[in-house]
């Protein structure tokens, strides 16, 4: 039996605690052979039957644990109990549970890393069927031709969990709210963010395909805007900030246009410095520095010119970009590419 499939997609969820019960298993039996010509026959009970475990399988199709959050609880079947003439009892149905590709699973009371999707497919067995009990047919000898032991099925694992989903992408596109990391996405792959003015559009990670010529594509993934406190849980706080964990290299996108109302450098410090307090190994990623929606500045470059400077200090590779417009995203996405072509060639 198998649940959780891709249509139970009905919100993005990326973290639940979950309990997983497996089948106990079924009684084993007291019987002797009572037939025509056999009146007084031996003993022929027979097992019981094991209960049914629980798995968790990693399906391609899957982009959310939402089934979890309408399902916290899950149990297995139990096993059939052992029957005369020898018979043993049905093995309880097995339960597979699907979850997303990235699905991290951790003991809910030590927090300690059980298992990690990283391909789909993957199975893990993550609470066992107990065993069936013994009838009384395997107790007799030479000595004791007729038990009446038997053994109790033994209960199943249970198990509390923690599933959460970390996003798997090449990229991760990071950047204060509204800097124009949907319309990026939205303009080279065929990812359909929210797009709209006002902060927190994005409220889910988006994930999108690029595609570089015929035989390479790599993985993009928009990640919601980071604010100042971010790692604390301010704004959108740490929800998201997980799902840049798994990414290869980091696009740092900064609104150089003259109506944010902030500063663009500052805005790169607070970003860098979130990241940081998050997990110190972000910020030593590969990362390419984007000045966005050039097209609406004026005769003023001095914001453009500010940011340009920021990048040839810390040495990173640097584009001017207006995604609406789609000025500059063949080069950048180039870059991209690139970049990630360089990290695997060093990997082998």
């Amino acid at each position: 039996m198998s649940r959780g499939g891709a249509g139970e997609a009905l919100m993005f969820i990326d973290q639940v605690r979950v309990v997983l019960r497996a089948g106990r298993g079924g009684n084993g039996c007291v019987s002797f052979r009572r037939e025509w010509g056999a009146p007084k026959g031996g003993p022929d009970g027979g097992r019981g039957g094991d209960g049914g475990s629980i798995f968790l399988k990693a399906e391609a199709g899957l982009s959310t644990l939402s089934y979890f959050r309408f399902h916290p609880i899950n149990a297995a079947r139990k096993g059939a109990h052992g029957e005369g003439s020898n018979r043993s009892g049905k093995k309880g149905e097995d339960l597979v549970l699907s979850v997303p590709v990235g699905t991290v699973v951790k003991q809910a009371s030590t927090g300690e890393t059980l298992f990690d999707f990283l391909q789909a497919g993957q199975k893990y067995l993550a609470v066992k069927g107990g065993k069936g009990g013994r009838g009384n047919a395997t107790y007799a000898t030479a000595t004791h031709r007729a038990p009446r032991e038997w053994q109790p099925g033994m209960p199943g694992e249970e198990k509390e969990l923690i599933l959460e989903l970390k996003l798997i992408a090449d990229v991760g596109l990071v950047g204060f709210p509204n800097v124009g990391k949907s319309t990026l996405i939205s303009k080279i792959s065929a990812a359909r963010p929210v797009i709209a003015d006002y902060p927190f559009t994005t409220l889910i990670p988006y994930l999108g395909v690029v595609d570089v010529g015929t035989d390479r594509s790599f993985i993009v993934a928009d990640i919601p805007g980071l604010i100042e406190g971010a790692h604390l849980g301010l704004g959108l706080g740490t929800r998201f900030l997980k799902h840049i964990e798994r990414t290869k290299m980091l696009v740092h996108i900064i609104d150089v246009s003259p109506y944010s109302g902030r500063d663009p450098v500052k805005d790169f410090r607070v970003v860098m410095g979130e990241l940081d307090s998050y997990s110190p190994d972000l910020i030593k990623r590969p990362q390419i520095l984007v000045a966005n929606k050039v097209d609406l500045l004026t005769q003023d470059k001095k914001r453009l010119e500010a940011v340009k400077r920021l990048a040839a200090r810390r040495k990173l590779p640097f584009f001017a970009i207006s995604a609406l417009k789609q000025k500059g995203l063949k080069e950048l996405v180039g870059a991209m590419a690139k970049t990630l072509a360089a990290l695997e060639e060093t990997a082998e």
